[in-house]
């Protein structure tokens, strides 16, 4: 089953992604609220494989919600304006889907989730590498050999030992697919937490390369680190 949960300040609204979601018989909707603190504390307590995150809501609004979410699940926007549509790529949304919400265009962008999510469990299955296809071709990169992991447009580039791959795939679901050791360390970085060699408030050093840490992720960064005697 796929976790739902809805968070859209409009009452109507919910009550159409309700009844969509409903209709997926996949789907299980464990929360659907229109109180954006509410969602934030249900996540401290519970998995959601995918959320409906509506962008105009008082309090905090879903733009700043996907900023400061780190292993996000996976996210469809919707929103009565188009405004935000780029910006929100940048974190690897599944879709953007614009109020009134018809039901043939719901289905379209569950379709993208439906088929992500076949290959999410190969992050738990003790997997010591990280299986891509470059060129067409399966790759199995060991963990151990990945220093760091850049966003580039609508790619990734990921730097080993001894080269770099690239290859078409967001952050967010590249994350599900990498060890624990592996951290979001900005909106463009992933880093290899047991490859890093020096650490700043503001950089980690992994081989030569100078990795950013941003304000947003500085606090689970260094944590970490400390976890693993880095520090």
């Amino acid at each position: 089953m796929i976790k739902i949960g809805i968070i859209d300040d409009e009452v109507l609204a919910r009550k159409v992604l309700e009844e969509y979601c409903s209709k997926i018989d996949n789907f299980e909707l464990v929360l659907s609220t229109g109180n954006p603190l509410e969602f934030v504390n249900f996540m401290q307590q519970h998995e959601v494989d995918l959320i409906f995150l509506d962008i105009e809501m008082p309090e905090l609004n879903g733009m700043e919600i996907l900023r400061s979410m780190i292993n996000p699940p996976k996210v469809i926007l919707t929103t009565a304006y188009s405004e935000y549509a780029l910006e929100s790529y940048n974190y690897g949304v599944v879709d953007y889907l614009l109020k009134p919400i018809k039901i043939e265009r719901f289905i379209k962008a569950i379709n993208k989730v439906s088929v992500s999510k076949i290959s999410e469990p190969e992050k738990n299955n003790g997997n010591e590498a990280l299986q891509i296809k470059h060129d067409g071709v399966p790759v199995n990169i060991p963990f151990a050999a990945i220093l760091y992991i850049q966003s580039f447009g609508n790619y990734l580039k990921i730097f080993t030992d001894s080269r770099m791959y690239l290859i078409t795939e967001t952050l967010i679901n590249i994350t599900t697919l990498l060890s624990e050791n592996f951290q979001r360390t900005h909106k463009s970085y992933i880093a290899n937490l047991d490859r890093v060699s020096k650490a700043t408030r503001t950089h980690l050093l992994i081989d030569t390369k100078e990795v950013p840490v941003s304000a947003m992720y500085k606090v689970i960064v260094f944590e970490k680190l400390e976890g693993l005697a880095k520090l």
